[in-house]
């Protein structure tokens, strides 16, 4: 029985799953946006917003604790100087999930991770 167990297993042991969705948050918070399956964005969307909590905080202890998961000092500082004033007035929800569709080789259902704020490139480009 699965009682009271939160998160999913991901079909890996805990130590490799632990690692991948470090990976995938660090990614996540360098490029803010990814592409992934739609199980794993729910799952790295939980820990993604526990950062960002984090560093709304923005103590010593809360720099600290993000370290402990991100593991990339230029990530971390990333989140606390820039990513933290732009969710400073939003409680909670700070990520977005826009699935794709299937992936071709195991059909897969595919989506993309990216935070709320995220804006391409592009589109920067053809509103100055």
């Amino acid at each position: 029985m699965r009682h009271r167990k939160a998160g999913k297993r991901l079909g890996r042991v805990s130590s490799h799953r632990k690692a991948m969705l470090r990976n995938m948050i660090t990614s996540l918070l360098e490029h803010e946006r990814i592409v992934t399956t739609v199980v794993k964005a729910k799952e790295a969307r939980k820990l993604a917003d526990q950062m960002i909590t984090l560093a709304k905080r923005g103590d010593l202890h809360a720099r600290r604790q993000a370290l402990a998961v991100i593991r990339s000092k230029k990530v971390v500082a990333k989140l606390f100087d820039k990513l933290k004033d732009e969710y400073t007035d939003r409680n909670g929800g700070y990520t977005r999930i826009l699935q794709t569709g299937n992936r071709l080789g195991d059909a897969a259902p595919m989506a993309i991770l990216e935070l709320v704020n995220y804006k391409e490139e592009a589109e920067e480009e053809l509103a100055e």
